[in-house]
């Protein structure tokens, strides 16, 4: 395995663990506040989504112009920065302005990640083992959360903020090794600064009608729903959980959730089937699973997790075989998936003081399920 594919998985496991120590004491933050209501901690969990969301194109455009290794390495620093923010305070304002620079550095490194993987001639396995990387990272994080909160109730943040300050002195000899190896996509050196203003103006231009474009748009929408709608039950099932599953209950629950995940991701990768098989199987799946998790939490959870695990490798297939730059066509895939990662869970939380957890849950897996009839 080369070096740069080594900093991509190394990268992601250690972004997604930190992303989600927090989910397990979400109450635990939102009552250090004042406030028991789940509407709060619906807010810290997605405004990492939302910062993400909007810093995705931006990044996007800029890793086209200026190269993707750098934009790793501040991903990384910039996941240091907000762990370390969250350990040293409880206010509510600090916590969401580290949120954001969390959201932020996914935003940074998922366009160059993306873009650098998309051009392996082995992307559709790549894609796979990247899509167990996250997984595995997302379910080690929220495991390990839940259990070390007997010991500390921020120690799990603790692992993975010291981590991600290693990985990022451990990878400062590959980002200037890369500055001569990789022939990065841009502009050179002495014209960026004038051609700047006038590459972001056409590739906001080129973003805009990629986004809309009525060929493209279904894929796009698709992949706000694959994404979000299992980020509903993961910000909202700590609340709703609360009289019935121990923290230690709920961090396993959430992370068989990213455990059928990673393992379905990994062997889909590895398969035959076309990327709209993967894509309708998965949203079919999602919609059973996000139903039965109602009553029974593990069961649907990993149900859930075996169709996200489909859908996260059929949709980045599928947007690879886009007629438009990797750079822009992946930033406006994590774009998408980050919208449904920040904003699903954020129009559940508005939900709570009128209708029932039961009620949001199930509205969730009917939404999942009426969309695999989109074409694609």
């Amino acid at each position: 395995m080369d070096k740069y594919r080594i900093l991509i998985y190394t990268t992601i496991f250690v972004m997604m663990g930190l992303s989600d120590a927090v989910v397990p004491i979400l109450p635990e933050l939102a009552a250090a506040n004042h406030s028991n209501n789940p509407m709060i901690s619906s807010l810290l969990f997605s405004t990492y989504f939302i910062a993400a969301l909007i810093t995705m194109i931006p990044f996007g455009i800029l890793t086209d112009i200026y190269g993707n290794v750098r934009f790793i390495m501040l991903g990384i620093l910039m996941t240091f920065v907000s762990g370390y923010l969250i350990l040293i305070t409880n206010n509510l304002w600090i916590l969401l302005f580290a949120r954001i620079i969390e959201g932020s550095a996914c935003g940074a490194f998922f366009p160059a990640a993306f873009s650098m993987l998309s051009r392996y001639t082995k992307r559709n396995q790549y894609f796979g083992e990247f899509s167990f990387l996250l997984n595995a990272g997302l379910a080690v994080g929220v495991a390990i959360s839940g259990v070390l909160t007997s010991t500390g109730l921020k120690n799990g943040i603790l692992l993975f903020t010291a981590i991600s300050g290693i990985l990022f002195i451990v990878a400062i000899p590959v980002w200037n090794k890369s500055k001569t190896e990789i022939n990065n996509p841009g502009l050179g050196i002495n014209d960026k600064i004038e051609n700047t203003w006038i590459k972001i103006y056409t590739q906001l231009k080129d973003t805009f009608y990629t986004l809309f474009n009525g060929n493209y748009i279904n894929i796009w929408i698709l992949t706000f729903f694959v994404f979000g709608a299992p980020t509903v039950f993961v910000a909202l099932y700590p609340d709703y959980s609360e009289d019935f599953l121990s923290k230690t209950m709920l961090g396993i629950t959430i992370a068989s959730l990213y455990v059928s995940a990673m393992i379905t991701s990994f062997l889909i990768g590895r398969s035959g089937f076309k990327y709209n098989t993967m894509i309708k199987a998965g949203l079919i799946i999602i919609s059973a699973g996000a139903i039965i998790a109602i009553n029974y939490p593990i069961s649907g959870f990993i149900i859930m997790g075996i169709g996200g695990g489909s859908g996260m490798v059929g949709l980045p297939i599928a947007v690879s075989h886009l007629n438009v730059n990797r750079g822009l066509s992946m930033g406006l895939l994590n774009t998408c998936t980050y919208a449904g990662l920040g904003l699903m869970p954020l129009f559940a939380g508005v939900l709570t003081p009128y209708l029932s957890f039961e009620w949001i849950f199930l509205l969730d897996g009917i939404i999942i399920g009426i969309s695999v009839f989109m074409r694609i």
